[in-house]
């Protein structure tokens, strides 16, 4: 089967680029499954119940995050409700919301996908090497095929990652940086494995925002209010193809579709 993985969708360019590039990527790539990150979906920064409802809306199956979750204080009640919109696995027990869940996909077949928050530059939360072995157990027992969202800022922690999980899993993905990567490849052991799938959004842009508001931060040390650029968008991430059998990757393919 394929998967799409969508990378962090910003603000509104971003879930337009996935409102009107989503339907024609799907029939065009024969896309089963469609998974994105949508921590920056509302504003450019965290996301909304009502955010959320109009990604899922548009035919994304799962909507997974990261360290941005928690920046709109609706979600922590949303996200009790909503299986399909994830958090990282390793946020303390006790934390609102699931990090992992088995899906159907279009074509009626289970899909695993696993949410994980790397701790290299950013939060002390538990480790998501053993996490992720913790989920992986009871994960396979319904399903061969399983996607992690590694939402990570160190190349080398999320490289780590994939080699760890390497043949335990069908993709690792990094996200978090929002530039996209030309490293995807099949691990050995039959994983795909790229180190972050980009970003859906304006590309005028520093991450997304409004590259003067980007610039003055760094000129001054300010803080400032950042706001999503506006102009052309595009939407990144990767298509993976899976063996339905064995859940192991057969190819994966970057993709960058622009309005």
């Amino acid at each position: 089967m394929k998967i799409l993985f969508i990378g962090d969708i910003v603000g509104k360019g971003g879930r337009r680029a996935v409102r009107e590039l989503l339907p024609s990527l799907r029939e065009k790539e024969g896309v089963e499954f469609v998974i994105a990150n949508a921590e920056n979906a509302a504003g450019g920064m965290g996301v909304t119940s009502e955010k959320a409802k109009e990604l899922l809306e548009m035919g994304i199956d799962v909507l997974t995050s990261g360290n941005h979750i928690w920046k709109k204080k609706e979600i922590l009640s949303y996200i009790e409700r909503e299986p399909r919109l994830l958090r990282p696995a390793n946020y303390p027990s006790g934390a609102p919301g699931r990090g992992s869940g088995v899906f159907r996909a279009r074509n009626g077949i289970k899909v695993g996908v696993l949410n994980l928050e790397g701790r290299v530059f950013m939060k002390a939360l538990e480790c998501p090497f053993r996490t992720a072995e913790e989920h992986i157990d009871y994960l396979k027992k319904e399903s061969p095929i399983l996607v992690v969202d590694f939402h990570a800022e160190a190349t080398s922690e999320k490289m780590a990652l994939g080699w760890f999980l390497d043949g335990e899993v069908s993709a690792v993905i990094g996200t978090h940086t929002h530039v996209q990567t030309a490293d995807e490849r099949i691990l050995p052991a039959g994983t795909a494995y790229i180190t972050d799938a980009g970003m859906t959004g304006p590309i005028n842009s520093v991450i997304g925002i409004k590259k003067e508001l980007a610039i003055e931060r760094f000129l001054t040390l300010l803080p400032n209010r950042f706001e999503p650029a506006k102009g052309e968008i595009e939407l990144q991430g990767v298509i993976v193809e899976i063996d339905n059998e064995s859940g192991l990757a057969l190819n994966i393919k970057r993709i960058r579709e622009r309005l």
